[in-house]
């Protein structure tokens, strides 16, 4: 198993923080704000918007965004690939599994990660959801879990 997955979302993580930060750049820096049909982008307004559609819109403030991805770049970091060792002693050992978790790797959090930009066309086919399932309907886990519990169907 290789880092594909991991090397996929750091990628967007980082469009995604790259292309906020230019925001300021266009004039649109201070917070996002609906007011009925019109979105304030601080130094700008852009009118005739539906209401739900400028709020939402709003919600998507440089600043909460910036937030978003700093805090799922957290989760990736957390969420390594923890190499298989073949350790005879411990028979989940022959296996990737996830360093933050011990879930096999790609653990479901990663993979719920990448979920939104299954589209992108980088995104790697074997993550897409139904080729991701089927893969792993497969498997079982049989590393213990933070409980000690071990074996469960995946």
């Amino acid at each position: 198993m290789t880092n594909e997955l991991m090397a996929f979302l750091k990628a967007r993580l980082d469009e995604e923080a790259d292309l906020v930060r230019r925001c300021d750049g266009a004039g649109f820096s201070a917070k996002w704000t609906a007011h009925g049909t019109a979105v304030d982008f601080g130094q700008g307004d852009l009118t005739g918007f539906h209401t739900v559609i400028a709020q939402h819109v709003a919600l998507h403030d440089p600043v909460r965004v910036l937030r978003e991805v700093e805090a799922k770049q957290r989760v990736l970091n957390r969420h390594t690939l923890s190499p298989a060792e073949g350790d005879p002693e411990r028979p989940w050992d022959d296996r990737d599994d996830c360093q933050f978790d011990g879930d096999l790797w790609p653990c479901d959090d990663l993979l719920d990660l990448a979920l939104p930009y299954q589209e992108h066309p980088d995104f790697p086919e074997r993550y897409k959801p139904n080729q991701a399932t089927e893969e792993r309907g497969d498997r079982t886990t049989s590393a213990p879990d933070k409980a000690g519990n071990s074996g469960e169907s995946r």
